[in-house]
């Protein structure tokens, strides 16, 4: 291989940092599914020519691509989040047998404290699971470093290679150093292995020895590799530690002892056994589960670790500190920034808000939701979703319940999912739903966009990563493929006619699609258009509230004092009126269809 240095150091993100250390490590091929915190690996990286970026409808797809890419001799990277994962792990259980030709990288950011995520769940269980090796940085350098490691350690022991990061990794800033940028000698090739490449029971038996064989010889990397760093100290206190946490032990107790594992699977015995044996108290800080702790006990090893240390949410230091210290933790420590309440909304002229605003007034329609922004139908004053499981659980638990509740039960449950997600893993629970004879309606909320993750475009949006022109998906045509036969578009901005056809398909007795269809106002060429304002003509207002009902952060509602109704020329019954902030309109004209008094206008206001 040759290389070329750019020796420079630099301010980045942990995500920024890792796109650095795929373009320097030579990936071929990229491929992900976006997913916070994970999401701007792959923007930061498409932006490196000698990279192949995509976005893949989903992170199984994802996972497949770069496992593709790898046996045809590239390098190959796959990211997405924690849950993200939990799709992917079909592929990732083969691909430990198989191995490939060229390393293969699975990123994982995991979101402790669930930021932006439904679940908490500790993805080392994988590394375990799945018998490959993982690694674990603590900062934004090592984040770079361990990924073109992890490419060179898979390909050492071909293997596929879990690199974990955490929400604080992925988004903390740190000095990171621009290194070697590798060129691998020879280029992609086909190269045919069948015994290694197709699983079969027969092959795949032989590929098992393999496997235990690989984790043999992995377990004695552990002990050696530079990933693992011991770092002498005071040994009254001795700490068992990986990725971020490390940085909260040291910060809460700079004076100790330190074993931090970059390799947290699988883990140097003997290294931390002889660590123990030094020091006179053993602590094992971690994140969520008891992930070290369960194998250093299994070794026989006294230590603690969740006797103190919580095992919901994020650490910090203030969290170590008062732990294993409570004594002499300062109660000032880090104390949180008090921030202006900002509750979360959909925004103004949102075109979900139409649909949701609807279903809100169906109370006896069960709504099952999905993952996307359209998940804040479920709070105030909409409260319009009752259930959100997983990417695509939906239509095939709307499909569920219809059949639980029996014959006529057509009119009482509606699943409702994005164009991103529908795409992601909605697809096939259509197509089950239309097999098995479901009598459920699906709106598909189709705003051109991957909106929730920061406007990643999908297969349905016309464009790649790279803002190249793509095949548009036409969802119509695809439903009526799956075997839908009453297939609607509507204006969710017209909210009378989202009533109308909504009613209309919930009384039908078989599966109906509706596809709501309106951009979602955040896409670059919305913001760029000029949006003329709405506002309310106060004289007309009757104080009816159901603009107010929308929940437009746009609307806002101004309460009358005692008597001033009647001085103002109103009923007296009249509690207040609402107000349009003509900054913050972006033009859908939702609350225009729903008054009935002429009280709220499009233009430029004449008082």
């Amino acid at each position: 291989m040759t290389a070329r240095v750019q020796n420079k150091s630099t301010w980045m993100s942990g995500n920024e940092a890792i796109a650095l250390g795929a373009y320097e490590a030579g990936v071929a091929v990229a491929s992900g599914y976006p997913g916070t915190p994970s999401t701007e690996i792959m923007e930061y990286l498409s932006a490196y020519d000698t990279v192949y970026t995509e976005w893949a409808p989903n992170e199984k797809v994802g996972l497949e691509v770069a496992i593709g890419a790898s046996f045809a001799g590239g390098r190959a990277l796959a990211t997405m989040k924690h849950v993200g994962l939990n799709v992917a792990a079909d592929p990732l259980f083969t691909a430990s047998y198989t191995g490939g030709r060229a390393g293969i990288v699975v990123l994982t950011a995991d979101d402790p404290d669930m930021h932006s995520s439904q679940n908490e769940q500790d993805n080392r269980n994988y590394a375990l699971a799945a018998k490959i090796p993982m690694l674990e940085p603590s900062d934004p350098a090592e984040a770079k470093e361990f990924l073109k490691r992890a490419f060179e350690l898979g390909e050492e022991l071909d293997s596929p290679v879990l690199l974990r990061i955490t929400t604080r990794i992925a988004h903390v800033k740190g000095v990171v150093q621009r290194g070697e940028v590798v060129a691998l000698t020879g280029k992609p090739e086909i190269e045919k292995h069948p015994e290694k490449f197709v699983m079969l029971p027969a092959m795949a038996r032989r590929r098992r020895v393999v496997v235990e064989e690989r984790m043999r010889k992995c377990k004695e990397i552990a002990e050696t590799a530079d990933f693992n760093v011991l770092e002498d100290g005071d040994r009254r206190r001795g700490f068992i530690t990986s990725g971020v946490s490390y940085l909260y032990v040291k910060e809460a107790f700079p004076e100790a002892a330190v074993l931090k594992l970059g390799m947290c699977w699988p883990l140097p015995e003997k290294k931390i056994r002889d660590f123990a044996a030094s020091v006179e108290e053993l602590y094992v800080v971690e994140e969520l589960d008891p992930f070290l702790e369960t194998q250093i006990k299994a070794m026989g090893i006294d230590c603690h670790g969740k006797d103190l240390i919580p095992a919901i949410g994020e650490l910090n230091t203030a969290v170590v500190k008062k732990s294993i210290d409570p004594q002499r933790a300062p109660k000032d420590l880090y104390e949180p920034v008090e921030l202006p309440p900002r509750p979360p909304n959909m925004c103004a002229g949102c075109p979900h808000r139409g649909i949701f605003f609807t279903l809100s007034r169906m109370k006896k329609v069960f709504v099952s939701g999905d993952i996307g922004c359209y998940t804040l139908g479920f709070l105030p004053p909409l409260n319009a979703l009752d259930s959100t499981v997983c990417m695509g659980a939906s239509i095939p638990m709307a499909h569920g319940m219809v059949k639980a509740l029996g014959e006529g039960a057509h009119d009482r449950v509606v699943s409702v999912i994005g164009d991103s997600t529908f795409v992601h893993s909605g697809i096939t629970g259509l197509i089950n739903s239309v097999y098995n004879g479901s009598a459920a309606t699906l709106i598909i909320l189709d705003n051109r966009i991957t909106a929730m993750t920061g406007q990643q475009p999908n297969p349905s949006s016309g464009s790649t990563i790279r803002g190249e022109a793509a095949r548009e998906l036409d969802l119509e045509a695809l439903c009526r493929a799956c075997g839908v036969k009453h297939v609607r578009l509507l204006d969710p901005h017209d909210v009378p006619e989202c009533r109308k056809v909504i009613k209309e398909e919930v009384e039908r007795d078989e599966m109906s699609v509706i596809i709501a269809q309106a951009p979602c106002v955040l896409l670059p060429d919305m913001k760029l258009r000029k949006p003329v304002s709405y506002y309310t003509n106060i004289d007309n207002c009757v104080g009816c509230t159901s603009c107010i009902r929308l929940g437009c952060p746009a609307i806002s509602w101004t309460a009358f004092e005692e008597g001033e109704a009647e001085a103002r020329g109103y009923k007296k019954s009249q509690k207040g009126y609402s107000r349009i902030d003509e900054v913050l309109c972006n033009d859908c004209g939702q609350c225009a269809s729903l008054c009935k008094f002429n009280a709220i206008t499009r233009g430029e206001p004449t008082r």
